[in-house]
């Protein structure tokens, strides 16, 4: 019993499940009732840590080529046997990289993605797989899409299989400004007809995917094909969108798609996964903005809000996802998937890998291990390429060092 009568017990160390009335609270603990969620990590369906492990068949390549394997679609069940489609470059050069793109030509790659195309493996345990070949091959030189083609997904609509995928058809050049066309089959081992045109339009001078519409996601949502996307404007700049996820809705899978009214309907992102989840759509934002590394969750498939943060996103994650096309308001989330990897960290991408990740976002599940959030990260994960301070910039440093380090007030 408290001492004062008059004023309220000190909060309870077992937090009450409905947000108490008898007491103030600080912002803090408001937030936990009207953002989050009072069971706190364990509790909330949208946390989850991830797990990864090696594959085999379309992971480390060590033959004599340079190879990538990146951007894994959604993995899809058909009878026993999984599928996954993905971007794969194969050349005797590696990338010349952004900054010499003047040495790129037909047989040297300019990036990573580059002189790429749309391959296919399939796995009786999601472990274990076997690369079958091209899917959809870059076009003949000369037509729409000779360069390269990338970032596929998936969609199963009526009974026909539907690959998207970002095409390019000029050298790369800097920001990646390229549309997404279409292939599809009535098996999903092909063979692959093509669209050979655009089916999202890149947005008008000015707009925020006036460069780029990447990443293309399609789910079967309010009966019709809701197809999300990452955009971004001609203009870097400072003040400007620099990436963000918007969707266009169409009847049909080869549209016309006309986009939302509401894009970019998420403020973050850049290699982004959705799921039905509930009557809902979930996402994972990653790598890019204020809200990346939060899972986010619309009711209407268009107002996302922040639900969880995650550390050690998987990068361009295809899940497994029975579900995706099923459009009975019911969706029931997501334990594992594939995504890639760069051994060599982010500005050296001379070969990416797929692995695999596991993870605890179903309705189905109850993996108390993947609700952990006191993680702990070893000596390779602060002294990593991309957050070891480099030996270069020391100089510099100490000479800030000198001019704004003041002594300690009070002493």
């Amino acid at each position: 019993m408290s001492e004062n009568p008059g004023k309220p017990s000190a909060f309870p160390s077992r937090i009450p499940l409905e947000k108490p009335t008898d007491r103030p609270l600080s912002a803090a603990t408001q937030r936990l009732y009207d953002i989050w969620t009072p069971r706190q990590d364990v509790g909330n369906p949208f946390y989850t840590i991830f797990k990864y492990s090696r594959v085999t068949g379309i992971g480390r390549d060590d033959s004599d080529m340079s190879v990538s394997r990146r951007d894994p679609s959604k993995v899809l069940k058909i009878g026993d046997t999984y599928y996954v489609w993905y971007t794969r470059r194969r050349t005797r050069h590696i990338p010349v990289g952004r900054h010499d793109l003047d040495h790129a030509n037909d047989e040297i790659p300019a990036v990573d993605w580059d002189l790429a195309d749309i391959c296919y493996a399939t796995s009786n345990d999601g472990f274990n797989w076997i690369e079958q070949g091209v899917a959809v091959p870059r076009a003949p030189k000369g037509s729409y899409g000779d360069r390269s083609l990338s970032t596929p997904d998936i969609l199963v609509f009526k009974g026909r299989y539907y690959l998207y995928y970002q095409t390019f058809t000029t050298m790369w050049r800097q920001n990646d400004c390229v549309n997404v066309s279409v292939a599809w089959s009535d098996s999903p081992d092909g063979p692959w007809t093509r669209l050979d045109r655009p089916v999202v339009p890149q947005g008008a001078p000015g707009e925020w995917d006036s460069c780029a519409i990447h990443d293309p996601y399609p789910l079967v949502y309010q009966g019709k094909v809701w197809l999300y996307y990452k955009g971004s404007p001609v203009d870097k700049s400072p003040g400007n969108l620099l990436r963000a996820q918007g969707v266009a809705i169409a009847d049909h899978p080869e549209g016309p798609f006309v986009k939302s009214q509401l894009n970019p309907v998420t403020n973050s992102g850049h290699e982004t996964m959705y799921w039905p989840y509930e009557g809902g759509i979930a996402t994972l934002l990653i790598l890019d903005g204020p809200e990346k590394d939060t899972i986010q969750f619309a009711p209407d498939g268009l107002n996302f809000a922040p639900m969880a943060h995650v550390q050690l996103s998987p990068q361009a994650p295809g899940p497994f996802c029975p579900d995706a096309f099923a459009d009975d308001g019911d969706g029931r989330g997501i334990t594992w998937g594939l995504s890639h990897m760069n051994p060599l960290g982010a500005g050296r991408e001379e070969g990416l890998q797929i692995i695999r990740f596991d993870c605890d976002l179903s309705r189905d599940s109850s993996r108390a291990e993947f609700k952990r959030s006191n993680l702990h990260w070893g000596e390779e994960t602060w002294f990593q390429r991309m957050t070891e301070l480099p030996q270069e910039w020391r100089a510099r440093i100490l000479a800030e060092q000198g001019e704004f380090d003041k002594p300690t007030a009070g002493t």
